[in-house]
């Protein structure tokens, strides 16, 4: 074991994290799903901050950091449940594992998305 690669305490306290953010509902994610939207410092503090959801890269742009970094209310209000469930088959291959399992655990939804690609 080594700083970069966690050990199994270190991964399970890493799943409770994004757990505990998550919503109890993906309708619970009202975001929009057109317009430009800007990050908080706290979600994205470094690059680009603003996103145009109508690009498809720029989306995903925006999705990336929300997941891995947003809060619960970031989530509900930055995502939006039918998008997240529509460009789920390519960005759960963009985030990591642990947000891919606990994200994939949560929602059935998102498995479905998945198996349907």
């Amino acid at each position: 074991m080594s700083i970069t690669d966690p050990g199994p305490d270190d991964a399970a306290l890493y799943r409770v994290k994004f757990a505990q953010r998550l919503p109890a509902d993906l309708g619970e994610l009202t975001g929009p799903e057109h317009s430009l939207v800007e990050l908080p410092l706290h979600v994205a503090w470094s690059g680009l901050r603003v996103f145009d959801l109508d690009r498809p890269r720029q989306r995903m742009g925006l999705y990336r950091p929300v997941l891995a970094e947003g809060m619960t209310e970031d989530l509900r209000r930055l995502l939006n449940g039918n998008l997240l469930v529509d460009l789920w088959p390519v960005l759960r291959t963009l985030v990591g594992r642990t947000v891919r399992d606990v994200w994939e655990n949560a929602f059935p939804q998102l498995r479905e998305a998945r198996a349907a690609a």
